[in-house]
Parts: C-alpha cells; sequence; structure tokens
C-alpha cells in the first residue's frame, strides 16, 4: 500500500517532465550585452596570436594561451581593457534605456537630436554622479504603470472568461 503511493507519487511528478515551454523570442532588436574586460582584451589578442601563429586552425589553444596571458598581467595593464569594457557598457545602458522606452511608448521618433541631449544633460548636472538617474527613475514608474495595466486586463480576461464557463 505504501509502495503504490510512492509509485504513484512518483508517476505523477514525471507526467509532465517530457512537455517543456517554448522559450520566447528573441527581440532581434534589443542590443546586444556588451562585452566584459577579459573579452575586450581577447579581441586583441585574437588577432595578435593569428598574425604570430598563422597556421593555428585550433580555437581552444588560443583561448587557453588568452587565458594565461590574462592571468599574468598587472591591474595597471589590465586597466585599458576594464576601461575599454566601461565605456561599452555605458553605452548599452543607453542604447536600453532608449530600447525600454520605445517598448513602452514613452518616446516620439519625431523629437529632435538637441532635445535629446539637453534631457542627458539636465540629468548628469544633478550632482549625484549617476548619469540619468532621472530618466531610469521615470523607465521603472512607465514599467511599473504597464506592468499594472496588464495584470488588469489580464485579470478581466479571466473573471469573463469563468463567468462564461461557469
Amino acid at each position: 500500500m505504501l509502495v503504490c503511493g510512492f509509485v504513484d507519487r512518483l508517476k505523477s511528478r514525471n507526467a509532465g517532465a517530457g512537455k517543456r515551454g517554448k522559450k520566447a523570442a528573441k527581440d532581434p532588436n534589443k542590443p546586444k550585452r556588451p562585452a566584459s574586460a577579459f573579452f575586450v582584451f581577447m579581441e586583441e589578442f585574437r588577432k595578435q596570436y593569428k598574425e604570430e601563429h598563422p597556421d593555428n586552425k585550433s580555437v581552444s589553444v588560443v583561448g587557453k594561451a588568452g587565458g594565461e596571458k590574462w592571468k599574468s598581467m598587472s591591474e595597471a595593464e589590465k586597466a585599458l581593457y576594464v576601461e575599454k569594457a566601461e565605456k561599452r557598457k555605458n553605452e548599452y545602458n543607453r542604447k536600453m534605456q532608449a530600447y525600454n522606452l520605445k517598448l513602452a511608448g514613452g518616446t516620439n521618433d519625431n523629437e529632435s537630436n538637441k532635445s535629446k541631449s539637453e534631457v542627458n544633460d539636465d540629468d548628469e548636472e544633478d550632482g549625484s554622479g549617476e548619469v540619468g538617474s532621472n530618466s531610469i527613475l521615470k523607465l521603472d514608474l512607465n514599467k511599473t504603470y504597464w506592468i499594472l495595466i496588464c495584470s488588469f486586463v489580464l485579470t478581466c480576461r479571466r473573471t469573463k472568461m469563468k463567468s462564461k464557463c461557469a
């Protein structure tokens, strides 16, 4: 009796194991994440390594050699790549803010570049050292508002469906 209950529980757990949900489609317009300092270093290292070893076709050998060189570098030598990675990260953050605003419908494409730069200048002058902190706050409020609207619509749809089904 006890064994049957155990077997039944196992069967019920594994009943949906073969069924997986499909992943959401990726938006091709979404900005790509920036490379870390190590990958910025590897971009240059691959070119240099290829020039020194033109007959090498192995990707793993290049990766291992790059990893060893990165580990042996001092913090001062790595600082150049860290700085480049930070620039890429800042650029990515600006692109993501624009992308999220576009998704939320918060911007007009007809705005002039001058007005956009004036808004960015206002954000930088707040003295907090954070670039665009006001824009991020507005973006979070827009997201919250959008989420509330979507959840309300879904709740309304569910209640209508229940009343029709009941």
